[in-house]
C-alpha cells in the first residue's frame, strides 16, 4: 500500500500529549500508511464555536481550510470532537457563505477519526498489538453521537492480543467535560464525572480507553483528585503496544 494521509493532530494532543501523536503515526505506519503533517495547522475552532464566539471560530476554520486545501488524500484526526467540528460544525459555520461553504464541505469529506479510518476505510482491525490487561472503553460524546462511531474502536480493542475487554456500564454517558461546559456548569460537570468514575471502578478494568484527549484529561484529573490512579489512555497507545503477557506494568 502506497497511501499518504494528512494528520490533523488537535490542540490538546499537540500541547499535552505528544506521545499520543507519536503513537498515532506509528499505528498508521503499521497499517501501511505514510503520514504527512501540515505544519501550519492550529486549532479547528471548536472551543470558540461551542462558546458562541462565531467570529473567532470563523477565522480559525478559514485558517484550517487554507492549511489543508493544498494537500492530498484523507485527513486523519485522533479525536472525535475535532473531526465532528470539521465534518458538521464547518458546514453550519459557513452556511449561506458562497465562498467558503464549498471549500469547507470539500475539506469535511476528506476527514476521518482514527478508528473510523482504520476500520471503515482500510478495513483493518488487527494491527498486531499486544496488551495483557483488562480494558474497558469510554464512548466520547461527539464521536458516538455526531459521527456514529462506536463499533470501530471496540473492534480494534477486541483484536488486540492478550487483552480482556470488559464493557463499561453506561459507556455512552458524558464524562462531564464538554469543553466549555465544564467551566460554565462546574457543579453539573463534577456530578457527571463522579458517576463516570464510579462506573469505571465497577468494571475492575486496569485501563480505560478513549478516543478523545479531552475525556482522558477530565477523567484522569478526577481520578487523581480523588487520590486514585489515573488509568485512561488513548486508543492509539493500546494499538501501539506490544507488551508480552508477563510484562504488563499497568
Amino acid at each position: 500500500m502506497n497511501t499518504t494521509v494528512q494528520l490533523f493532530i488537535t490542540c490538546i494532543i499537540d500541547s499535552l500529549y505528544p506521545e499520543i501523536g507519536e503513537a498515532v503515526v506509528r499505528v498508521l505506519n503499521q497499517a501501511g500508511v505514510q503520514v504527512a503533517f501540515p505544519v501550519g495547522q492550529t486549532c479547528c475552532g471548536q472551543p470558540a464555536f461551542n462558546a458562541g464566539l462565531r467570529a473567532q471560530a470563523y477565522q480559525m476554520a478559514i485558517h484550517t481550510i487554507q492549511v489543508f486545501e493544498p494537500t492530498e488524500g484523507h485527513i486523519v484526526i485522533p479525536s472525535g470532537s475535532c473531526c465532528s467540528m470539521i465534518r458538521h460544525g464547518y458546514p453550519e459555520l459557513f452556511a449561506g457563505d458562497p465562498q467558503w461553504l464549498p471549500r469547507a464541505t470539500a475539506l469535511a469529506e476528506r476527514c476521518y477519526e482514527l478508528s473510523e479510518y482504520l476500520v471503515d476505510v482500510l478495513g483493518i482491525t488487527d494491527l498486531g498489538a499486544s496488551f495483557p490487561a483488562k480494558v474497558s472503553y469510554h464512548s466520547s460524546c461527539h464521536l458516538l453521537r455526531e459521527l456514529g462511531v462506536d463499533r470501530q474502536p471496540k473492534a480494534l480493542l477486541q483484536a488486540v492480543n492478550n487483552l480482556e475487554f470488559v464493557e463499561l456500564p453506561h459507556s455512552d454517558e458524558c464524562c462531564g467535560f464538554g469543553g466549555v461546559f465544564s467551566v460554565e456548569h462546574p457543579e453539573i460537570s463534577t456530578a457527571m464525572l463522579e458517576r463516570k468514575i464510579k462506573n469505571i471502578e465497577n468494571t475492575n478494568a486496569e485501563v480505560v480507553v478513549s478516543c478523545d484527549a479531552g475525556c482522558i484529561t477530565n477523567i484522569n484529573g478526577g481520578l487523581h483528585h480523588s487520590g486514585k490512579r489515573p488509568r485512561l489512555v488513548h486508543l492509539a497507545q493500546i494499538l501501539d503496544s506490544h507488551q508480552p503477557a508477563n510484562q504488563h506494568d499497568g
